[in-house]
């Protein structure tokens, strides 16, 4: 945590246990509020939001009560939290909007069942908020943010579990199209 953060907290009044940080990740309001932004974005590029079943791992976080459908999941490489206070938008005493910069190689559509690469570099302000005792994400709701090799197994899976012909190749395809744009990444 950075000395800038830890003075913003004492002046609040509120004491920071470096045991509880250390624990489980409670999303208490005494924690670093980037913790609660890190589990959320790992557990996202890991696919839990890709049923809908599923995404309520990522519900102790956020403040919207359901997950829209999403027609297309954005696939990463990787992801990274400003921890840097300085560069985040704080909006008050207990609210920041804290940067997050994603490496996306492209995204995957699911009505037309096809991947787009479109590497780029993202940057998306959370808004993270105190709520009662504990920080939450109030925004922004982004489709799923998925790791290729993670979306390629899941694509898999579908195609193992799907019962007509027309959509296993259609899911046999996408296979190919992240696996091919992975092989053109890695040559880079």
């Amino acid at each position: 945590m950075s000395l800038f953060m830890q003075a913003l907290l004492c002046v609040l009044g509120i004491v920071v246990f470096g045991a509880s940080s250390l624990s489980a990740i409670s999303g208490q309001i005494t924690e670093d509020p980037t913790k609660i932004l890190q589990k959320y974005l790992s557990l996202d590029k890991k696919g839990v939001r890709l049923e809908a079943h599923s995404w309520q791992v990522v519900r102790p976080f956020v403040a919207w009560l359901e997950e829209p459908v999403w027609g297309q999941v954005v696939v990463i490489s990787q992801y990274e939290v400003v921890d840097d206070v300085s560069q985040w938008e704080i909006l008050g005493v207990l609210e920041a909007k804290i940067p997050v910069i994603f490496e996306v190689l492209g995204a995957m559509h699911w009505e037309r069942v096809t991947y787009v690469s479109n590497p780029h570099r993202e940057i998306q302000y959370f808004h993270l908020k105190a709520v009662e005792d504990r920080w939450q994400i109030v925004g922004p709701q982004l489709p799923p943010h998925v790791g290729r090799q993670r979306l390629v197994d899941f694509v898999r899976w579908a195609e193992l579990n799907e019962s007509v012909l027309e959509r296993k190749v259609f899911f046999n395809s996408l296979i190919q199209q992240l696996e091919h744009n992975n092989e053109k990444d890695t040559q880079k």
